[in-house]
């Protein structure tokens, strides 16, 4: 029998910084393998024995020991007989890589979610040697950035014949659980040069500098600065973008990133040679103002460049975390990559970041039970019209009677009838001030005109008419603006059976954005009619409802479209 495996087979997984928040996660995903002990080690034991109850009780199969172990003097650790060992204590900031060169010498691999850009850039040559001598993977930084940044970069460009940017951004909910060691790791380089390629060459920037509001999908606009991590080395070596290769990170109070923003100012005016002393103090003020802040989180990887035709392509894939899941999502890469390592599947053991080692497939099975949703888009950015742009390749699958309707080519108008739907005293008021019906049944018409940079809408319901502008927004690609009066909502289109819905990202009056929590709710889907004659017309279902004054306005309908000149507009 092996020394690193029990009697009945089952293999050693020793976890290290199981009690941390990161850790406790990825022992939850573990401990569903029927093939492992999992081992849940740390400094301190009685967090370890209170996380092996909790185990216990959802996984009653499970085979769960602790024991205490400091990475930083790992004595122990052979005695433990463990098969791989996983390092997600941390931080990585500044460590060296005594800890995972021990871990070979006991004859085990090794995995760690790292994401400090120092660590990972030295892994391999300090311990390649060691990790093909013990027969034994040694691997790194698997955890958002970078395993899963490439992941998702591995799927967008397949095929591609040039790749000229790439970025990655990652925003978690203000009420998620923060680490003394992340918040630590983070005032390590805010303010301080960061080298990033960007614009075709190597620069030297401030960290957490740029701040920027980036669209997350479904999530909104957030705040995200230049973050120093692994992936400004490795994205550029491994994707050979021509112009950028940046990744960001942001939190979701602007209170707290433009905070930090402001703090790091200090260190690039030399007025604090770090922000580390504060990390204490900012962790209880970012505690205290948690709950004007959400429990969602999420991640954004975009790309740029040519297909294998030589085409323009932009290509974005997302990950939105409900209800307080998203510290999930740093585990699962590890989860994916010791998967990997019992099933057999990377090969040659080496010393490696984990890039290119598990597919994007292989990470999101492991949150596959969890409120996480992903999304993959891609679009041409030279399509004429608005909506068979944003829509992509699902363009060509929607019905004809909504292509006719969204082409962008030419002006189209579209006939029927509506029912349309409110609550009455101010709603009321404020459909009567738009042009919008009131309650009932209505002759309907939608006239629907290109214009220069967009389209404008006139709709008819019966006596009554509102006109709005959508247009593209100027700073995302993959969204578009509806204009009514002063104010502006920002929506995604998403396919939909039969067609598409306008998902809400956001709002303003004038330029001055607007909180989404004032915002109305609103959902709105257009599609084709099912007939048994084939194409049976247009249809529509648009609601928006306000928690204050409710149903503001509701309409659904069916339409037929004709061909109209753009003087009857």
């Amino acid at each position: 029998m092996s020394p690193n495996r029990t009697e009945d087979g089952r293999k050693r997984i020793v976890l290290v910084g199981a009690s941390g928040v990161f850790g406790q996660r990825l022992a939850a995903m573990i401990a569903r393998w029927p093939d492992v002990v999992l081992v849940l080690a740390a400094r301190s034991l009685p967090p370890l024995e209170a996380l092996a109850a909790d185990l216990a009780r959802t996984r009653p199969a499970a085979r769960i020991e602790v024991a205490r172990l400091d990475r930083l003097d790992p004595k122990g650790l052979a005695a433990l007989g463990a098969w791989a060992v996983v390092d997600a204590a941390g931080p990585f900031q500044g460590q060296d890589h005594a800890f995972p060169r021990a871990v070979l010498a006991a004859r085990a691999h090794y995995v760690d979610l790292a994401d400090a850009r120092d660590f990972v850039a030295g892994f391999e040559a300090a311990l390649d040697d060691a990790a093909r001598a013990a027969g034994r993977w040694a691997i790194t930084g698997a955890s958002s950035t970078p395993a899963l940044s490439h992941a998702a970069l591995d799927v967008l460009t397949a095929g591609w014949t040039r790749i000229d940017r790439v970025e990655a951004a990652i925003s978690p909910g203000a009420r998620a659980p923060r680490g003394l060691s992340v918040i630590r790791a983070i005032l390590g380089w805010a303010g301080a040069p960061v080298r990033v390629f960007a614009r075709g060459r190597w620069n030297t920037r401030p960290g957490w500098g740029d701040p920027r509001r980036t669209p997350f999908p479904g999530l909104g606009r957030r705040w995200t600065s230049l973050a120093e991590t692994p992936d400004l080395d490795l994205l550029p070596a491994r994707f050979h973008p021509r112009r950028d290769a940046v990744f960001r990170a942001g939190l979701e109070l602007p209170i707290l990133h433009l905070g930090l923003w402001a703090l790091s100012l200090l260190r690039r005016a030399r007025l604090l040679s770090t922000l580390e002393p504060l990390a204490v103090l900012l962790g209880e003020a970012a505690g205290l103002v948690a709950p004007l802040g959400s429990d969602r989180g999420g991640m954004v990887v975009s790309a740029e460049g040519l297909d294998a035709d030589g085409v323009r392509r932009l290509a974005r894939w997302s990950l939105c975390a409900e209800a307080g899941a998203g510290p999930h999502t740093p585990a699962a890469p590890a989860a994916a990559a010791l998967r990997a390592l019992l099933d057999g599947k990377p090969g040659e053991p080496r010393a490696t970041p984990c890039v290119g080692l598990v597919d994007l497939d292989a990470i999101l099975r492991e949150l596959r039970d969890l409120p996480i949703r992903t999304r993959l888009e891609r679009q041409d950015p030279d399509t004429p019209g608005l909506f068979p742009r944003l829509l992509g390749a699902a363009w060509q699958g929607l019905p004809d009677s909504v292509r006719r309707a969204h082409a962008g080519l030419d002006p189209v108008t579209l006939t029927g009838a509506a029912r349309a739907w409110g609550a009455p005293g101010l709603a009321a008021l404020l459909r009567r001030l738009q042009g919008l019906p009131p309650p009932g049944r209505h002759p309907t018409s939608v006239t629907i005109t290109p214009t220069a940079d967009g389209e404008r809408w006139v709709r008819r319901f019966g006596d009554r008419a509102f006109a709005s502008t959508i247009a593209p927004a100027r700073d995302d690609p993959w969204t578009f603006e509806e204009a009514a009066g002063a104010l502006t909502f920002r929506f995604a289109a998403a396919p939909d059976p039969g067609g598409f819905s306008w998902t809400f990202e956001g709002w303003r009056l004038g330029p001055i954005p607007l909180p989404r929590a004032w915002a109305p709710r609103i959902r709105a889907r257009t599609f084709g009619a099912a007939s048994k004659t084939g194409d049976g017309g247009y249809r529509f279902r648009v609601l928006v409802a306000h928690p204050w004054l409710g149903v503001i306005f509701g309409y659904a309908g069916r339409l037929t479209s004709g061909a109209l000149t753009s003087g009857e507009a």
